[in-house]
């Protein structure tokens, strides 16, 4: 089962803490696995939290989601090496593909030295729907906003770029993303940008962003383009999950 089309769902939400267990997935992840068809069978759902660095207790509590949830649940680890013979393989043959943030620099160094850059393009042009959760959603594009290298907020700009913009993350929740964003877009360090505020997400069909769904009332997604030297920011019509 695929998807009818390359989609990714970026986001700032998707988890949340859960009732018995540490973590549940929200309506934004579940939303994901919506749009993967699924008919006749659980859902098959791979996390990868290369992000945090594939800690025991992360990937324990995302398979305790997965099994709440009623998903077959698999991780893709990497550290101290790849649990699975071939991950490209193991990619596709997934339903979704649910990425935890952290790291986003660290994340991408990591793929690249095992060639998931390769093996994610794969996948999504295959069908497999590809989310997560801000490292998990930047992951997608060219770039965005990080705090990987510091307190301070920096640029990443070397994202896996399936999607032809900037992702501005957590966006109401944290001060200077939103600033950062803007100047980045601005200067010209950051293309045409899509941006979600906390439990928000952005819909991607191809390359084409298609809708801005929210799993909380008020969050919403955001569009910043360039004109001259500065950047325009367009809050966009946001569908409640």
């Amino acid at each position: 089962m695929a998807a009818d089309e390359p989609t990714i769902l970026a986001t700032s939400g998707g988890l949340r803490p859960g009732e018995r267990t540490y973590f549940e997935f929200s309506e934004l992840t579940q939303y994901a696995v919506e749009l993967a068809g699924v008919t006749g069978r659980a859902p098959r759902l791979c996390t990868v939290a290369t992000a945090v660095g594939d800690t025991p207790h992360v990937l324990h509590a995302l398979a305790e989601a997965a099994r709440v949830a009623g998903y077959e649940h698999s991780h893709l680890q990497l550290f101290h090496q790849p649990n699975v013979a071939d991950p490209a393989e193991h990619l596709l043959a997934q339903d979704v593909v649910w990425v935890m943030g952290g790291s986003v620099a660290n994340l991408l160094a990591v793929w690249r030295v095992h060639a998931l850059d390769a093996a994610f393009r794969a996948a999504w042009e295959a069908g497999v729907v590809l989310t997560g959760v801000s490292a998990g959603s930047i992951c997608w594009h060219v770039g965005g906003t990080t705090d990987s290298f510091g307190p301070q907020l920096r640029p990443v700009t070397n994202g896996l770029a399936l999607l032809p913009y900037g992702n501005g993350v957590h966006y109401d929740a944290e001060d200077r993303r939103r600033p950062l964003m803007q100047r980045l877009v601005a200067d010209g360090t950051l293309p045409e940008s899509y941006c979600s505020d906390n439990d928000a997400g952005l819909l991607y069909r191809g390359t084409r962003f298609v809708e801005a769904v929210a799993e909380r009332d008020g969050a919403r997604g955001y569009h910043l383009v360039r004109e001259g030297d500065s950047a325009v920011e367009t809050p966009l019509d946001t569908r409640r999950l």
